[in-house]
């Protein structure tokens, strides 16, 4: 185990630090205090909100960017918790504590060199300081300045002879130089300091295995490592296969249990355990494994041999055949694959398949010169896991060395778009807003579009509501039967509410039908008609008010929304009658073109709208932000970015638009922008910016 690997970068100091920066103003005092308070209960996105009213109100102060600088950190904001630090310092230079956030930031950015300048200037100020001295070492051993970090571990031995973990980093450094020896007696010297420590016993597992080959020492640092991981599958899955290199079959059988009971997906323990129950005999078990991997893994192809091999064994001839069939589509000159399956023919009574299989062994062998099979698919395919292996590690190694591309960037996006993370953690009491909420199983969507509604949800952390002009107007006139609202929450209204619209739709049905209409009529039933979902009947509605009052702007915002919630249900298959008559597969693939080309439509419509409103009423940054979402959706990431970006010129405390344009950025490969606007978007109370920040640096 790599201790660089396992080490998390941690900040150790006392969380109220004194204060040398009089605070004139006792309610700004109090509001920081309740920021310290939320802090040190692990309140980290609430803390945040209390350190933002401080620097709006006092910028000029340190104090209010340190303590958000280590919430960040607490969060992974790395980036964010590294500016925050920065402010601070160019605030007042002698905070020693600033410095070890920004250097352990920066540490976790893989900025070594920056973080030992901080760690640098921290030791000017307080040469004594153990935590410095050791995370310098460690950066060096980053930077496999090897003799360095060996000095400067030796210092920080010398001021803190406790700390185990640096017998540990000396230990890599000895096993960097080949001296495996050395290594473990570093480590065990690490373990008379502290025997609970994960990392020494799996790191000297690590070397009995890969260095040294003594299996049994192996297990007992895993029996002492799984006591303090009980939940991890791998450790299991570890000491399985050395329980098994020492002939120990019972014992490799149950962690194989333990590891999938943890873990039922996990392909490495089903498919050693299938090898293990075959080996052992248990060809029914065997065969349920291998079928489960095929699951999860269509392609693996070792499990569908070693499963043929078992139907087989255990008589099941037509499955065995169906195997072989896949077997010999990928490996066509696979000579003794068509002898296997001439034979499982001939056993379920298909003779003459049987007989053609044997001919086209015949032909093969000919063809190859030879008399006896040399083409064994499994160990080509062995080869080919090998070979993968090492390109990948090669590929790793070559990573850490050379700065990551947009491609790269764009590639692990994509991927912590589309795979849901397998992460069991669960907030303190479902409070999704405390605590490392970084941690939390977040959808990672983009914030959605704004909408007119009677119906809104207050962020609680900040409490801001949205503002917009015209709405103020309307609300003003009272000639709404309630209150508007804009929001962009998809705010889920009762039975009790829906059947006030249906009834508010029949009162408007009826003062329609008696008086002179007017476009707030219109406007206020098509209200209704978008909180009941009948955007068809919104549409008509606003249409209407539009051609009564063609300049009024809410009235072209409330169409928009109009389109969008026909993109949704058109996007998603719903708001279409289905069709009694079966359809071929031509119909299908016709209508499912014409279905997307509608939905597209929509956005074009929402668009032209929201150019409407903002021909009337230009600053409106809801309008612009809507249509920053709109060409999202087309994957017109440039103008979307634009707007975003015109958004928050107008509305610089804009959280959504940050987000958004940090999520488009990281689609467009832009890490360092997508980066600091998921950090301004999480600092503004957009809680899924921070599991986008931790999954991004995973």
């Amino acid at each position: 185990m790599h201790i660089l690997n396992s080490f998390r970068y941690t900040l150790v100091f006392l969380l109220f630090w004194a204060s040398s920066v009089a605070i004139a103003q006792i309610n700004t005092e109090q509001v920081l205090r309740i920021g310290q308070n939320a802090l040190y209960f692990e309140d980290y996105v609430l803390s945040i909100q209390y350190f933002n009213q401080v620097v709006a109100a006092k910028p000029y102060l340190a104090e209010p960017y340190f303590y958000r600088a280590v919430a960040k950190l607490d969060l992974e904001d790395f980036q964010g918790a590294e500016q925050d630090a920065t402010f601070c310092i160019e605030r007042n230079p002698f905070i020693i504590d600033a410095y070890q956030v920004r250097a352990i930031a920066r540490q976790n950015q893989k900025k070594f060199q920056l973080a030992i300048a901080d760690y640098d200037k921290g030791l000017e100020l307080n040469p004594a300081n153990r935590s410095f001295v050791f995370n310098k070492g460690i950066c060096l051993l980053e930077l496999k300045q090897y003799h360095a970090a060996d000095s400067a571990l030796n210092i920080a031995r010398r001021i803190d002879p406790k700390n185990d973990r640096v017998l540990l980093a000396k230990a890599q450094i000895d096993l960097a130089a080949g001296d495996t020896a050395l290594a473990l007696a570093h480590i065990d010297s690490s373990l008379v300091i502290s025997k609970s420590s994960e990392m020494a016993y799996g790191m000297r597992a690590d070397i009995h295995i890969k260095h040294r080959a003594t299996y049994p020492d192996a297990v007992a640092d895993l029996d002492s490592l799984i006591k303090f991981q009980p939940r991890n599958a791998s450790n299991f899955i570890n000491r399985a296969y050395l329980k098994y290199e020492i002939d120990d079959y019972t014992g490799a059988m149950s962690d194989y249990d333990y590891a999938i009971g943890l873990e039922p997906d996990n392909v490495t323990a089903i498919y050693d355990r299938a090898q293990l129950s075959a080996e052992v005999g248990e060809d029914q078990k065997a065969i349920a494994d291998f079928s489960k991997v095929l699951k999860l893994e269509p392609a693996n192809f070792l499990a569908l041999y070693n499963r043929a091999q078992l139907y087989m064994r255990t008589r099941q001839f037509r499955k065995a055949v169906a195997d072989y069939d896949r077997i010999l589509h990928k490996y066509p000159r696979f000579e003794s694959g068509y002898m296997a399956r001439a034979e499982a023919k001939r056993l379920a009574g298909d003779l003459k398949g049987s007989e053609r299989d044997n001919e086209t062994a015949v032909v093969i062998f000919k063809q190859k010169g030879i008399r006896v099979s040399t083409y064994d698919p499994v160990k080509a395919e062995v080869r080919m896991a090998e070979k993968k292996i090492r390109q990948e590690q090669k590929a790793a190694q070559a990573k850490m060395d050379q700065p990551e591309t947009s491609d790269d960037i764009i590639k692990k996006f994509n991927n912590i778009l589309t795979v849901k993370s397998d992460n069991s953690f669960k907030p303190e009491y479902d409070n999704r807003t405390r605590g490392h909420i970084q941690n939390a199983n977040f959808d990672i969507d983009p914030e959605p579009m704004f909408a007119l509604s009677y119906y809104s949800y207050v962020n609680k952390l900040n409490g801001k509501t949205n503002y917009m002009k015209e709405v103020t107007e309307v609300n003003d006139s009272h000639l709404l039967p309630m209150l508007l609202t804009l929001t962009c929450d998809n705010v889920k209204i009762d039975s009790s509410e829906v059947a006030k619209r249906f009834a508010s739709i029949d009162y408007y049905n009826g003062l329609l039908a008696t008086s002179k209409p007017r476009s707030i009529d219109y406007l206020a039933r098509a209200l209704d008609y978008m909180m009941v979902k009948n955007p068809e009947a919104a549409l008509l509605d606003v249409d209407r008010a539009i051609k009564s009052s063609p300049k009024f702007v809410l009235a072209y915002f409330l169409r928009a929304n109009a389109h969008y919630l026909q993109y949704l249900l058109e996007s998603k298959g719903e708001g279409r009658a289905p069709d009694a008559r079966p359809a071929s597969a031509a119909e299908h693939e016709a209508a499912a073109m014409l279905h997307r080309r509608e939905a597209g439509s929509r956005l074009d419509d929402l668009i032209a709208d929201l150019n409407q409103v903002l021909a009337l009423s230009p600053k409106n940054v809801y309008a612009i932000y809507n249509k920053g979402n709109a060409y999202m959706l087309q994957g017109k990431y440039t103008e979307a970015v634009s707007c975003y970006t015109q958004a928050i010129g107008i509305k610089p405390d804009f959280g959504e638009a940050y987000y958004n344009r940090g999520l488009v950025y990281m689609r467009l490969g832009n890490r360092p922008s997508g980066v600091n606007d998921l950090s301004k978007a999480g600092e503004l109370g957009i809680l899924p910016s921070y599991t986008v920040l931790k999954r991004m640096n995973d």
